[in-house]
């Protein structure tokens, strides 16, 4: 037996969430088990951990989309026992048990072995939120951007996992950043990433005034989407790049097509829920060579298993900061 946050709805519909005991029995079918030792608070886990919101198709249900830990069993060529790996997206923690427990068992394909360089903890402290940022940073890279532009390239939603990862890449191979924050004490801690600007969110969320606004921005990592997004478009340089991460902000984007005819602005819409293997390798590669690891430090908090429904609420109330990184074998 082992524990996990088993989230569970009763006859009426009322969700609960709490720490169990469950058997290796109870986990869904896979050809490889790992021994879970981190996990982290996402957006979706957030979701998962009470009404669902359409994620949890059938309970109980373990939630959690990412997580790092050691191989105890495995029917595939590529995982020895022993092997650190890592998991994001596949659904994970949405329609198959995830990375709240202290035992996972899943498909080989949906696992990334740890490359030279990241423990599990730092796997988890970058996640499924720094992956997606890696991904966003080598988009604009595929685009064209390099350190070498003379504008600074914009990050939103800066103070969040998405956002710091992306300042810390950013900062590390180079470039100008500047960071979009509504969290004013925040200044402090994205400076410390290697932020070289902090932008008042006020500032780029204002009303769009007219579809080219002032050539202010080499790129943007964008992780909120809607109106802040559209705004944003009208500011790239000429033949810049979007990476777009998530849409907390709202899916419509009132946006114009001036920039994309006239600027040659690239909009690139970053999905790392069903990355391909050779794509997520790329990206963990990087990750291990291009981040400073000494800012992961900064970044995360480490929680314990039973601290995930209190965390939950705060992630959807966007009140956390940074990285929440869940020791799942702290109780």
């Amino acid at each position: 037996m082992f524990n996990a946050m088993v989230v569970n709805k009763d006859d009426e519909g009322n969700i609960s969430a709490g720490v169990e005991q469950i058997s290796e029995a109870q986990l869904p079918e896979g050809n490889v088990t790992v021994a879970v030792e981190y996990s982290t608070v996402n957006y979706k886990d957030g979701l998962c951990l009470g009404p669902g919101a359409g994620l949890v198709k059938t309970y109980p249900h373990v939630p959690g989309i990412d997580f790092a830990g050691t191989v105890e069993s495995s029917d595939d060529p590529r995982y020895s026992v022993g092997d650190k790996v890592v998991l994001t997206g596949w659904r994970v923690g949405e329609i198959h048990w995830g990375g709240y427990a202290q035992k996972a068992r899943v498909n080989a394909d949906w696992l990334v072995a740890l490359p030279d360089g990241l423990s599990t903890k730092d796997a988890m402290a970058i996640g499924t939120a720094g992956l997606s940022s890696m991904l966003g940073v080598l988009a604009l890279e595929d685009a064209g951007l390099t350190p070498e532009t003379d504008k600074p390239v914009l990050v939103t939603g800066a103070s969040g996992g998405v956002g710091s990862v992306a300042v810390a890449l950013l900062s590390k191979l180079g470039y100008q950043v500047a960071a979009v924050t509504g969290r004013p004490e925040t200044a402090d801690y994205l400076t410390s990433l290697g932020a070289t600007q902090i932008v008042p969110r006020a500032d780029i969320a204002e009303a769009i005034k007219k579809p080219l606004e002032s050539e202010s921005w080499a790129g943007c990592i964008d992780a909120v989407g809607g109106e802040m997004l559209a705004r944003v478009i009208g500011q790239i340089a000429y033949n810049g790049a979007i990476a777009a991460i998530g849409n907390s902000g709202g899916a419509a984007v009132p946006a114009n097509v001036m920039p994309f005819l006239l600027r040659g602005v690239k909009l690139i819409g970053i999905d790392s829920a069903r990355q391909s293997y050779e794509g997520r390798l790329r990206a963990w590669s990087r990750l291990a060579t291009d981040l400073d690891k000494s800012k992961l430090e900064d970044i995360i908090d480490i929680a314990k298993l039973s601290d995930l429904p209190a965390l939950g609420k705060a992630v959807l109330k966007g009140e956390l900061k940074g990285r929440v990184v869940i020791d799942v074998n702290s109780l």
